[in-house]
């Protein structure tokens, strides 16, 4: 089993930026492609970004510019870097593995002024 612990969620204004964390435990980390997901209130949870294994990345229309997911495998930890955020991307946002049923418990993005 894969445990993943999400954090550096938080408040932040319009047009500011907040970089989220997913470390996971385990040995065979290097071996899954990953993704961030979102969810608000009310709404289903979505893809914002995923990563291969070998790190190509691809992104959800209305993040491309904005925000950018990265990985090291050696600290078995992926990244989603977000920047001009705005008050529409306040969600829980979530990792998983791809293709698995491992998810982290959600870290807490807040966007408002």
């Amino acid at each position: 089993q894969v445990q993943l612990v999400e954090s550096g969620g938080g408040l932040v204004q319009p047009g500011g930026s907040l970089r989220l964390s997913c470390v996971a435990s385990g040995n065979v980390f290097k071996l899954y492609g990953m993704g961030w997901y979102r969810q608000a209130p009310g709404k289903q949870r979505e893809l914002v970004a995923a990563i291969t294994s070998s790190g190509r990345t691809n992104y959800a229309e209305f993040v491309k510019g904005r925000f950018t997911i990265s990985r090291d495998n050696a600290k078995k930890t992926v990244y989603l870097q977000m920047n001009s955020l705005k008050p529409e991307d306040t969600a829980i946002y979530y990792c998983n593995a791809a293709g698995t049923h491992y998810w982290g418990q959600g870290t807490q993005v807040t966007v408002s002024s």
